[in-house]
C-alpha cells in the first residue's frame, strides 16, 4: 500500500522554491527565502469520501482552500494551511462510533477545514552531488466539529524529515516521519501513524511542469488497535503546473488508494509569491 510512489515537484520562472508546491501535497526542503510571502488558494472536487467515525460518505465540495506560507529567514518558514468551506453531499450513512452526534438535515452537510500551523526548517541546501535536507513540524487544530460529521475534534501532531534533489530536468522529493493522532472516540489513547510522500515534477518546457506523487500515513497496529479516524490513508495526484512570472496555475486528479480515501477527484488553484518585507 505505501511501496507505490511517483510524483514531481520543480519551479520554474522566476519562482522561488516553495513551501508549497500545488497540486502536490509532498513537502520540498528548500524554503521559500527570508522575507517572501506565498500564497495560495484552490479547489478541490472529491467523489466517495468516507468519514468512518461519523459514518458519512459522499461527495465533498473544499472551497477556498487556502494556504500562507512566510520565510522569517534564509532557512526558516512559517506556514498556515486550512479553509473556509467544506460541503458533502451525502449519499449514504453507515453506522459508526459518532454518528449519533452528527447534525444533519437534508442531504448536505457544511463546516470549515482544520487548520495546520507549520514550521519547516532547511538543515542542509542542495549541492554537487547532494541532495537538500530539511525538517517540518506542524500541528493540526481540531476547528471543524464531529457535530457536522466533518471534523474529529482532536489535535494532531507530524514531525518530517524532507529531501529533495534536482536532477537535470526532474525535481524529486521524498517526505518520512511520524504522526502522533488524538483518539475521537475513547480519547483515552492515541494513533501512531508512519506519513510519507514521494514527488517527482518534470519541466517540460519554460514555465511547464507535469507532475505527480504518493502520499499518505500507514498505521502499524491497524486493524488490531487503530482508533478509528487514525487509520491509514493514501492518495495519488497527478497533473500540471503553469508559471508566469510570480504567478502560478495548477490543475490536477487525486486518486484514492485505501477504502476511506476518495474515489477520484479534481484539483486547481493559483499560487503567488511577493517579497513583503526585509529581514534585518
Amino acid at each position: 500500500m505505501k511501496v507505490l510512489v511517483l510524483a514531481i515537484v520543480l519551479l520554474v520562472g522566476s519562482l522561488p522554491a516553495a513551501a508549497q508546491q500545488r497540486p502536490l501535497v509532498t513537502e520540498d526542503p528548500e524554503t521559500i527565502g527570508a522575507g517572501n510571502v506565498l500564497l495560495e488558494g484552490g479547489i478541490d472536487v472529491l467523489r466517495g469520501v468516507l468519514y468512518p467515525v461519523s459514518g458519512l460518505e459522499g461527495d465533498l465540495l473544499r472551497f477556498p482552500t487556502l494556504g500562507v506560507s512566510v520565510g522569517v529567514g534564509a532557512i526558516v518558514e512559517l506556514q498556515l494551511d486550512g479553509g473556509l468551506y467544506n460541503r458533502l453531499t451525502v449519499t449514504n450513512r453507515r453506522q459508526a462510533p459518532l454518528g449519533h452526534l452528527v447534525r444533519l438535515t437534508g442531504e448536505q452537510t457544511t463546516d470549515v477545514e482544520d487548520l495546520i500551523v507549520a514550521t519547516k526548517i532547511r538543515l542542509v541546501s542542495e549541492g554537487p552531488g547532494r541532495p537538500a535536507f530539511g525538517v517540518r513540524l506542524a500541528t493540526q487544530l481540531p476547528n471543524a466539529s464531529n457535530e457536522s460529521g466533518l471534523g474529529l475534534d482532536t489535535t494532531n501532531f507530524f514531525a518530517s524529515l524532507l529531501v529533495g534533489k534536482t536532477v537535470q530536468s526532474v525535481r524529486i522529493v521524498g517526505n518520512a516521519g511520524l504522526g502522533i493522532l488524538g483518539d475521537p472516540v475513547g480519547g483515552n489513547q492515541q494513533g501512531d501513524v508512519l506519513t510519507y510522500g514521494v514527488s517527482l515534477a518534470r519541466a517540460v518546457r519554460q514555465g511547464v511542469e507535469v507532475v505527480g506523487e504518493v502520499n499518505g500515513r500507514y498505521s502499524p497496529s491497524e486493524p488490531r488497535v487503530t482508533p478509528r479516524g487514525t487509520d491509514s490513508r493514501a492518495a495519488m495526484r497527478l497533473g500540471a503546473r503553469f508559471t508566469q512570472g510570480t504567478v502560478r496555475l495548477d490543475g490536477g486528479m487525486i486518486i484514492g488508494m485505501t477504502p476511506r480515501d476518495p474515489s477520484f477527484g479534481v484539483t486547481a488553484g493559483l499560487t503567488w509569491v511577493f517579497r513583503a518585507f526585509d529581514v534585518p
